[in-house]
């Protein structure tokens, strides 16, 4: 089933992707120094909610009001699930992008997000996107965009449209069947040493690990009509028809090109003035494929001053364990080291704060901090974040209603977990997104709440009756008892280092 070129007949994955929550698309726009005008209420749209699971989410744990449409009807039925277990109102439309833009709704957005959308779609939906962001986007909102771009998947086009053509004209069966029929095809032609497979032998290595990737994936990734990777200027321009200019990354690190550009590229970059340009040059340095963008409808920079104010409110909070803090973090550019003089007393200071959680402001007046130079703070908050060790907190309106929509959610999740369809994330209010959480992790949890007599019995009763057993550093464990003693001290660990910490966020 198609709906202009895109593949409806099997669902798409089910994921949490946090750069469409609305603090994090905030704190990257101030990383940048731009101002917005988004309230702690937004309207917020998602178009192209997949299963749902990032809007509903992100309409538990935070204010405003939430709407998204998705055409596919398997996935707004999900998404309605999904909202019912939550409680708080969520509009979710059964509208492709064009029956969205031709109702001529009057309302108007503070955000409106796509992820993973536009390089998969018609032409016809990518104006109906440009009109509905013109239309609907108030002055000083926020638009998140992610796409495939090139040139970083220049090289793997002819690998896309070999797959594809191959799945259209030869191959039969369902269409897991026509996937699994291409990339064995593909797999032969590589192996009778076509030249374009030799000549570019990295292709070899993708197929490779396309072989690994879940089937709906890849269904969604390859296989549908449309397939655009463009480079970052022609998006840009796109969007220029809606008023909406080029404002940050999502991704908190690449606004930071200290550790987001090659050593050599900062001369080059700086001698470029025009911002669509210096980005679109940059994606060469750094062979870009996918880009996760926000754009602002009349963007705005922020004086130093008010700058340096905003900045100290900022609060984020301790992700897990302070003695964890990352000695490296893998960038762009590669393999980033993070001074320890710097890195390991900030989580150090963060972490002894009251419920590991504190401003720039509070941080900067730790004595343990005070050699550090505040931009130096500011700049290690963001590296953390984007490595995942550290979180801003959510600045809803409601926290209240947020955790008792949150816990609503989170049991549902939970009772998916049970069935093995379940995901590895669950609401954190505290944080206004998502947290993640191993379905064993979920499993305990639904245990503990559940009062079970033992929950490692509970556990392996789930887990048995569905033929399942414990994989360990890739190595299958066999026999009842083996696989419940791992469970008990995989238990004692979850009880020991995470069981607080997820009730500190709210989770449970």
């Amino acid at each position: 089933m198609w709906n202009e070129g895109y593949t409806s007949e099997i669902n798409y994955t089910s994921g949490y992707y946090s750069e469409l929550a609305p603090n994090r698309l905030k704190l990257a726009l101030l990383s940048c120094g731009i101002d917005h005008s988004v309230p702690d209420r937004p309207h917020y749209l998602e178009l192209g909610f997949g299963q749902g699971l990032s809007l509903t989410i992100n309409a538990a744990t935070n204010s405003g009001t939430f709407v998204g449409t998705d055409f596919n009807p398997g996935q707004v039925a999900s998404a309605r699930e999904l909202a019912a277990a939550m409680g708080k109102p969520v509009t979710l439309l059964e509208d492709s992008f064009e029956e969205f833009a031709a109702a001529g709704q009057a309302d108007q957005y503070d955000i409106i997000a796509l992820h993973g959308i536009w390089s998969w779609i018609s032409e016809g939906a990518r104006n109906a996107i440009v009109d509905i962001a013109r239309r609907m986007l108030k002055p000083g909102g926020i638009f998140y965009i992610s796409y495939n771009v090139t040139p970083g998947w220049s090289p793997a086009w002819p690998l896309r449209t070999l797959l594809s053509e191959y799945s259209k004209r030869e191959a039969n069966g369902t269409l897991i069947n026509r996937v699994d029929q291409s990339i064995a095809f593909v797999d032969k032609v590589i192996g009778a040493n076509a030249a374009y497979f030799v000549q570019n032998p990295q292709l070899k290595a993708r197929l490779e690990q396309i072989k690994k990737q879940d089937r709906n994936y890849i269904t969604h990734e390859f296989f549908n009509a449309h397939w655009d990777p463009v480079p970052f200027s022609a998006l840009a321009d796109r969007l220029a028809e809606a008023k909406l200019s080029f404002a940050a990354s999502a991704n908190i690190l690449e606004n930071l090109p200290a550790i987001s550009i090659p050593k050599g590229a900062h001369a080059v970059l700086n001698e470029i003035r025009e911002p669509i340009l210096r980005q679109t040059v940059r994606d060469y340095f750094v062979n870009q494929q996918f880009r996760r963008d926000i754009f602002v409808k009349g963007p705005r920079p922020i004086a130093p001053y008010d700058l340096g104010k905003r900045i100290d409110k900022e609060r984020f909070i301790l992700l897990g364990n302070p003695e964890a803090c990352p000695e490296k973090i893998n960038t762009v550019v590669g393999e980033v080291e993070l001074r320890a003089d710097i890195y390991k007393p900030l989580s150090e200071a963060l972490a002894k704060l009251p419920g590991a959680t504190g401003t720039v402001a509070e941080l900067k007046g730790q004595k343990s901090l005070s050699k550090l130079m505040p931009a130096q703070v500011w700049e290690a908050l963001l590296v953390l974040t984007g490595a995942g060790h550290v979180s801003p907190v959510s600045s809803s309106a409601t926290p209240d209603e947020d955790e008792v929509a949150a816990r609503g959610l989170n049991a549902r999740l939970l009772e998916r977990a049970e069935g093995g369809a379940g995901v590895d994330y669950l609401a954190a209010p505290k944080l206004g997104a998502a947290t993640h959480v191993t379905r064993i992790e979920q499993l305990f949890i639904r245990a503990l709440q559940l009062e079970a007599k033992d929950p490692v019995e509970h556990v392996w009763g789930i887990l048995s009756a569905q033929n399942q057993r414990l994989v360990i550093e890739g190595a299958t464990i066999e026999g009842d008892a083996e696989n419940k003693a791992e469970l008990k001290k995989m238990l004692g660990e979850f009880q020991k280092k995470r069981a607080t910490y997820l009730k500190q966020l709210g989770v449970f």
